[in-house]
């Protein structure tokens, strides 16, 4: 099954305008849900989104895949929203993170929130569509089998280090919503204190799973109704 982004495991975001990091979801594996999803890794530092978190205010988030071909040792970690969609009731399991605060993120979420399937680290990074969560984190498989580029030895089953969720497909973007335009607005919010003056795409770059605030998460749906600017 085609590992998508969504599962960031524990690749680290490159320097790049789209850094993709180490945490992610990457290879695909086989799986019951259907697809793992890679992810990208964020550094373990606190930001007012993971703070957000822990006091359960966060109700959406932000998952990072990658759509376009990648080896890691020698699985191709590529995940679409497309491949989301071709899952046996569009639905997949969002494995391979090996970050241990997009782990936490991944924990604190519920059943039947939403998030943005974002593309990463490719020719045109940005947001496609919505997914669900339709499954709470339970233990990520792909740390115990010793073929999965996930594989983690230090864990163990009796206490198993990395979690995971499963997603479902809700519906595309009405229009993709690309990096450089979140950008746009990203820069200008800081200046006149919008919604997206904190965004942690841009302030923590490296973090495959991101919780977004009620206002970040309305801005950017609204911008699908909107010519880009």
């Amino acid at each position: 099954m085609p590992r998508p982004r969504k599962r960031l495991a524990g690749t680290a975001e490159a320097a790049g305008p789209d850094n993709k990091g180490p945490e992610g979801k990457r290879p695909k594996t086989k799986n019951p849900a259907g697809a793992s999803v890679k992810v990208v890794n964020s550094s373990p530092q606190k930001t007012s989104a993971s703070k957000n978190c822990g006091k359960n205010l966060s109700s959406y988030w932000l998952l990072k895949s990658e759509p376009e071909s990648q080896l890691e040792k020698g699985v191709d970690v590529k995940f679409s929203i497309e491949d989301l969609k071709a899952q046996p009731k569009q639905t997949t399991c969002w494995d391979g993170v090996r970050n241990y605060q997009a782990r936490n993120f991944l924990r604190a979420m519920k059943l039947e929130q939403e998030a943005f399937f974002y593309h990463s680290n490719c020719k045109e990074p940005g947001i496609a569509g919505l997914v669900k969560i339709v499954k709470e984190a339970y233990p990520d498989h792909t740390q115990f089998e010793k073929n999965s580029p996930h594989y983690d030895p230090s864990s163990k089953e009796d206490s198993p280090k990395w979690s995971m969720v499963d997603v479902q497909f809700v519906r595309m973007m009405k229009r993709f919503i690309t990096l450089a335009e979140l950008k746009t607005h990203h820069q200008a919010h800081k200046e006149t204190g919008g919604p997206l003056k904190n965004m942690a795409l841009f302030s923590h770059q490296r973090l495959s799973v991101q919780p977004l605030t009620q206002e970040e998460f309305d801005f950017i749906l609204s911008l699908e109704e909107k010519e880009p600017s």
